[in-house]
């Protein structure tokens, strides 16, 4: 029998506490072995507990969760998984919570909460247990993007899937782009109000424009368009250059799917290059393989640089995918297979 994965809950609320600690009690995957009110006792639950995850709340009195994640992720790096409420406010906090390396961000329950919401969570932290964690890294590459000063484009377009994980990775990716980088669309998993937040941060912060899809759309050099997510998938038009967002049904159990945007480009395999970043489960593997069975350039992220090597192992598993790079390597790697020269 695996051994259960041991949860440190920290919140300033004792009744939050409780509502998380009854969420999780009857599900022998999980034991709780603390808990927390505050970033000091965290901090000495942490060290004195071992957890292999914790759930943390963002706001606390005195020090903040996020800089509590901030520090925890360089003395001891631990799966952490973010509790925000699903605000402007909640988002932006959730957001910098995962480019500082927390696994996952959730909406905090509530009493009355349903089944759902809980196995949810109870997922979730299934997944953190278990995921690769690290110093924040994204940041690290964002002057990348200067070396490649000669860059031409080869008229190729850029297809991103990511989920757990693809905060940082996203920004480690398109922190290399140039101004005049490829056209991208990125499909990653998340709540939609979360994924406005996101675009928002990814234009203040990166070269290329940055911003969610819109139906009609028609990309060009230097712009990156984010799957808007609700009740819409991001997907191509028939002509190959028009952006549409389809309302269909759930793919693969998400809404934004990584096989809708992928499938809708086989079309025009030729001219893509499609990636596969870090995530759980399996979203995007079958399309993949269809874009490159039609002559599309596809990689992947490796194992040892994934938060959580899902999606990537099962598009490698089945062929989907010709090489594996660390993530600091994807977006030279993309630059190399979208331009006519590259200026190292």
């Amino acid at each position: 029998m695996t051994q259960a994965a041991r949860v440190l809950i920290v919140d300033d609320s004792a009744t939050m506490r409780r509502l998380i600690r009854t969420g999780i009690a009857n599900d022998p995957r999980f034991e709780v072995v603390g808990e927390a009110a505050d970033a000091r006792e965290a901090r000495d639950a942490v060290k004195a507990l071992a957890p292999d995850v914790l759930t943390l709340d963002v706001e606390m009195p005195g020090m903040s969760g996020l800089e509590f994640l901030e520090r925890l992720m360089r003395a001891r790096p631990t799966p952490v998984i973010m509790f925000s409420s699903l605000t402007a406010k909640g988002s932006e906090a959730a957001l910098s919570a995962l480019s500082l390396g927390a696994v996952d961000c959730l909406e905090k329950p509530r009493f009355g909460s349903t089944e759902a919401a809980f196995a949810r969570l109870k997922n979730r932290l299934s997944v953190a247990a278990s995921a690769q964690v690290g110093p924040a890294r994204g940041r690290a590459f964002v002057k990348a993007g200067r070396a490649f000063s000669n860059w031409q484009w080869n008229r190729k377009w850029v297809l991103i899937g990511s989920s757990t994980g693809g905060v940082e990775a996203l920004e480690t990716v398109l922190g290399s782009y140039p101004p005049n980088g490829p056209p991208t669309l990125v499909t990653q998993h998340m709540p939609a109000p979360f994924l406005a937040s996101f675009a928002a941060r990814l234009d203040a912060t990166m070269r290329p424009k940055v911003r969610l899809a819109q139906d009609g759309d028609r990309p060009a050099q230097g712009e990156v368009f984010i799957a808007p997510g609700g009740e819409t998938h991001l997907v191509l038009d028939e002509d190959g250059q028009t952006l549409r967002l389809l309302k269909a049904a759930k793919r693969t159990g998400h809404r934004p799917s990584v096989d809708m945007m992928f499938g809708s480009a086989v079309a025009h395999a030729s001219r893509m290059v499609a990636v596969m970043l870090t995530g759980m489960g399996r979203d995007g593997a079958q399309e993949m393989k269809a874009l490159r069975d039609h002559g599309a350039s596809c990689v992947g992220q490796d194992r040892a640089s994934a938060v959580v090597y899902g999606m990537p192992r099962v598009a490698q598993e089945m062929g989907a995918i010709e090489a594996q790079f660390p993530l600091e390597d994807i977006g030279p790697e993309i630059l190399k297979r979208t331009g006519k020269q590259m200026d190292e």
